[in-house]
């Protein structure tokens, strides 16, 4: 049986009927329901909270997040959230169900158009695995990845967390979507529920650096239970070997790179760039 992402791309599988389908399907929603619960308890939040729901398709997640539906008789919320969806009609679902928070139409390979530190945390249930298919040759699942993460990393306050739901495909694919985030700048961890059966679900749980900590933080993650750490990152305050040292002109072409994925305005590269000025008197 194939997976619903290798037949067609998110807005064209989930059209109306099919989005009515997974809405009104009882086994879909028990299922949605035990990972949000396992989400918000990765995520571990001490008090009400913004959080992002990327992928958040009917709002079933978010009915939970809102805290008007229980899990074992303990609600979710109550947390204030914004969904993003690329699905039309999954949000249309949402929006005659009237669930409570903001939504937003989106691709979110194509980043999260949002303000730097706008939620305290986010969370994702079975989506970032259709990131990894592009519909043409110039947009790669690679690039895909890196605007997603690169706009989760920015769009989360430091300190924040999400924790990212997925199914792989294989351990490539799961390799490819964890690089991605470390990349990023997140620390980032694994966790399998149901390991080796068919019913085995993937956890990504990254955090953001917070107060003085900037840099590799996988020390936050690897104190979580059951949570293994993806390694990637150097530690803070070393430096790989050919790395450009900070302040050289290699070292401020790479940032303006890394500005630009993030959609933000830079200055026009020129022979002065990365030139150190000579003092005046």
């Amino acid at each position: 049986m194939s997976r619903p992402e290798d037949t067609l791309p998110p807005d064209l599988f989930y059209n109306d009927s099919e989005s009515r389908k997974y809405t009104t399907s009882s086994r879909i929603q028990k299922i949605q329901s035990d990972m949000t619960h396992r989400a918000l308890s990765l995520l571990n939040l001490p008090s009400p909270s913004l959080i992002l729901d990327i992928g958040c398709g009917s709002g079933l997640s978010g009915e939970i997040l809102s805290g008007t539906e229980e899990h074992d008789g303990t609600p979710g919320g109550p947390h204030v959230w914004v969904g993003m969806d690329i699905s039309s009609s999954m949000l249309s679902v949402a929006l005659e169900k009237e669930v409570e928070g903001d939504l937003l139409l989106a691709d979110a390979g194509q980043g999260v158009p949002f303000r730097a530190g706008t939620f305290d945390a986010a969370i994702s249930i079975s989506a970032i695995q259709w990131l990894c298919n592009a519909e043409t040759s110039a947009d790669t699942p690679t690039s895909r990845l890196a605007r997603f993460f690169n706009g989760l990393y920015a769009s989360l306050r430091r300190g924040g967390r999400a924790v990212c739901q997925f199914y792989p495909k294989n351990e490539e694919q799961k390799k490819m979507i964890s690089s991605a985030a470390v990349k990023a700048g997140f620390g980032a961890g694994l966790l399998e529920d149901d390991e080796g059966t068919k019913n085995a679900k993937t956890y990504l749980v990254l955090t953001v650096g917070g107060g003085e900590l900037d840099g590799d933080i996988t020390g936050v993650v690897r104190g979580m239970d059951g949570v293994d750490v993806v390694e990637g990152r150097q530690k803070l305050g070393q430096r790989k070997r050919g790395e450009d040292k900070k302040g050289s002109k290699g070292w401020i072409l790479k940032k303006k790179e890394q500005m630009e994925r993030k959609g933000k305005v830079v200055k026009q590269n020129s022979k002065y760039t990365g030139r150190k000025r000579r003092i005046a008197f």
